[in-house]
C-alpha cells in the first residue's frame, strides 16, 4: 500500500514530496483575519471563476489547535481548466502543489496557506464544510480531534501528506457524527 500511495503522490505533486516537521500550535485569534485577507486577493484575482471561498481545515474552528496553515476552500467551474484559474492565482503570489483529476492544490511561498480547488459537487467539499461546522459546535470532538493531532505531530513524518492520512481514522469517526448532526440539525448559529 505505501508504495501505491508513494507512486500516486509522485504523479500528482508538483516538485515532488518534502520532508516536513509538523508542529501544531493553539488557536491563533489572527487566523481568520489571516483567511479574509486571502479570501480578498483570490476573489480579486479570479473574479467572477471564484464561485465560492470558503475557510476550511483546523484554522476555521475557534478553539481548535492546528498547524499553522490556513486551508482555502476555492469552487471553479471546472478544475481541469487551470487557464482559467492558476495564472491569476500564480499572479497574486500562489504556486501550483498537487494536481489531482478532481482537485488541485496550490500554497503561499511560505507554506502558509493552502488553498484547495473543487468544482461544484465536489464530495470532498462535504467532507470539509461538515468536518468543520461539527467542530465548530462540539467541544468534545474538537478536544479529541486536538489530542489526536497533537499525538501524531510528535512522530517523525516522510512528508505532509503522510500525517494526513495518519489522521484519517480520526477524521472518519468525527465526520461520522457531523454528518449525523447535519441529517437532524439547522445550520450552526441558527435559531
Amino acid at each position: 500500500m505505501d508504495e501505491d500511495r508513494d507512486a500516486h503522490l509522485d504523479r500528482v505533486l508538483i516538485g515532488g514530496r518534502e520532508p516536513v516537521a509538523i508542529t501544531v500550535v493553539d488557536y491563533d485569534e489572527r487566523w481568520p483575519t489571516r483567511m479574509h485577507h486571502v479570501a480578498g486577493r483570490v476573489r480579486q484575482a479570479l473574479g467572477e471563476h471564484a464561485i465560492a471561498v470558503e475557510h476550511i481545515g483546523s484554522t476555521a474552528v475557534p478553539g481548535l489547535a492546528a498547524k499553522p496553515i490556513v486551508d482555502v476552500l476555492l469552487t471553479v467551474a471546472r478544475v481541469d481548466d487551470e487557464a482559467a484559474y492558476v495564472p491569476a492565482l500564480k499572479s497574486v503570489g500562489f504556486a501550483l502543489r498537487v494536481r489531482e483529476p478532481e482537485h488541485r492544490m496550490l500554497r503561499t511561498p511560505d507554506r502558509d496557506v493552502h488553498l484547495h480547488v473543487y468544482e461544484p459537487g465536489a464530495p470532498a467539499i462535504r467532507d470539509y464544510l461538515d468536518l468543520r461546522d461539527w467542530l465548530r459546535v462540539d467541544a468534545a470532538d474538537r478536544e479529541y480531534y486536538a489530542v489526536e493531532k497533537r499525538r501524531l505531530a510528535r512522530q517523525q513524518w516522510r512528508d505532509m501528506n503522510a500525517y494526513a492520512d495518519a489522521k484519517s481514522d480520526a477524521i472518519g469517526e468525527v465526520l461520522t457524527r457531523a454528518r449525523a448532526w447535519r441529517a437532524g440539525a439547522r445550520h450552526p448559529g441558527s435559531d
